[in-house]
């Protein structure tokens, strides 16, 4: 078991543009502290969230610098390092250290698909390498990159190979194979959650950590259910997991993170939209979306209450 595993809520945070799409890194100092005033324990940098895949890697530098420098070791950040190119994916892991990155992670490629363990490890032994002295999670989302390899064999195999990997981002919705994760070689590997909708079932199945993106605009919502759930009071947990759902389910009806984008506008943050093929919401879709948002109540109970924080788990 490692010591320094994640707890709370990790925000997999945005990646602020311009209205041409260049990088604006103003708002990044801010962000940081709306987060950790909001509760978040955690931030994981240049992930699909944050449009990592749609950045250069000269791009993925600043942005991971600028998070770094603004939490200043008040929380822990994570970057995501994963590329279609392994020796560029290594490289911006070797930058990750360099810059004080508490924790590396990384995609596997999936342009050319890897259909084996045996492959996966081998890539994801090139990366995390790159930083060796920091611990290295595998970021599984077969969603997005076709990869639905077994996490399990991954684990037992991947770790007689990667001496700095330490668990798993895993955003799945097995929870099965996720609890089978926790209790290899017994419970040695930090498995963090990645279903935001989905929070309740991994906290009863075992999680301590969940890494998301709704964390961002409901952190307090969040941090409700899990004291929810540690107070074993399941009738509240349920009705604000049904909360997080419906607030999800009205956001996924657009562009999701072009949406959320804008959602992090109606809070204060001009963060601009997203890069090609995301884009952004028009003026007349952020409104209807405020207005749905309005009508489920989110401008109230995603605000934060004074009774809970980081440390609820």
């Amino acid at each position: 078991m490692i010591d320094n595993k994640l707890n709370g809520l990790i925000a997999a945070t945005y990646t602020p543009l311009h209205d041409d799409g260049e990088l604006n890194l103003d708002p990044i100092a801010a962000l940081t502290e709306w987060l950790i005033a909001q509760g978040i324990s955690g931030l994981y940098v240049c992930g699909s969230t944050g449009e990592g895949m749609s950045l250069s890697g000269a791009e993925r530098r600043v942005v991971a610098e600028a998070y770094v420098q603004s939490a200043a070791g008040r929380v822990p950040v994570i970057i995501q390092v994963g590329h279609n190119s392994l020796a560029e994916a290594r490289q911006l892991a070797v930058h990750a250290q360099e810059i004080g990155a508490n924790y590396v992670s990384a995609t596997c490629p999936s342009y050319f698909s890897i259909n084996d363990v045996n492959t996966l490890v081998d890539c994801m032994a090139e990366v995390a390498g790159g930083a060796p002295e920091l611990p290295f999670y595998y970021y599984h989302i077969p969603a997005l990159t076709g990869s639905a390899l077994d996490m399990v064999e991954f684990l037992e195999r991947g770790g007689k190979r990667i001496p700095n990997l330490v668990g798993l981002k895993y955003t799945d919705t097995k929870l099965h194979e996720f609890l089978q994760c926790l209790q290899v070689d017994p419970r040695r590997f930090d498995v963090v959650w990645g279903c935001d909708e989905m929070m309740l079932g991994a906290l009863a199945t075992g999680a301590t950590a969940a890494i998301g993106s709704t964390f961002n605009i409901a952190a307090p919502l969040y941090l409700g259910i899990m004291e929810a759930f540690r107070q074993g009071d399941l009738d509240e947990a349920r009705r604000l997991q049904s909360l997080s759902v419906e607030m999800i389910r009205t956001i996924g009806k657009y562009p999701f993170h072009a949406a959320m984008k804008a959602v992090l506008g109606m809070n204060g943050f001009d963060i601009g939209g997203c890069r090609l093929p995301q884009g952004r919401l028009s003026e007349s879709e952020i409104e209807k979306l405020r207005n749905d948002l309005s009508s489920l109540g989110y401008f109230q109970w995603s605000q934060p209450s004074p009774a809970l924080s980081a440390n609820s788990l």
